[in-house]
């Protein structure tokens, strides 16, 4: 199958808009977090999302050895928490968590509207693991994310949203 250049590619995605999550993990094989942008709805019956992890990464070995995950939605003031958990502080701090306010079993980052998920079916494609995850319990959040555009943090609009 043909498909196109990486670089071309990147430069389609980076014309994308998407809300900023970050997926946590706990149990038996470990507790960790991961930024991420690849996060979507798949089915409302039964409520399910997938996330995209790199293949390679510690999160999706977590994910997939712990059979559960949470996708924190964070809300518009948390770059600093995205780049937390996309790796920026890794050479300073050794534990991601490390002054970050969350809770539960499956780390609940406060502020975030969060999907608690037991994965039902774990993908590869590519360099990716695409993990889907039947939604056990949510938390609303606050009902602006932050978003992300053109390798950046960009504002969000404020909309009426229906609660």
């Amino acid at each position: 199958m043909e498909s196109i250049d990486r670089e071309t590619f990147i430069a389609a995605m980076r014309r994308v808009a998407s809300s900023v999550s970050v997926v946590t993990t706990d149990g038996p094989a470990g507790r960790h977090g991961t930024t991420v942008s690849a996060f979507c709805s798949v089915s409302a019956d039964p409520p399910t999302v997938l996330v995209c992890l790199h293949g390679g990464s510690r999160i999706a070995a977590l994910v997939g050895d712990n059979g559960i995950f949470r996708v924190n939605i964070l809300p518009a003031e948390a770059a600093e928490i995205a780049d937390r958990f996309a790796g920026k502080d890794d050479a300073d701090v050794t534990d991601r968590f490390d002054g970050i306010a969350a809770s539960g079993d499956v780390p609940e980052i406060t502020g975030a509207t969060s999907l608690k998920c037991t994965v039902t079916q774990t993908v590869t494609e590519g360099s990716h693991l695409i993990c889907f995850g039947r939604v056990t319990d949510v938390t609303l959040g606050q009902d602006i994310p932050l978003t992300y555009l053109a390798g950046q943090y960009c504002p969000t609009p404020r909309l009426d949203v229906p609660q």
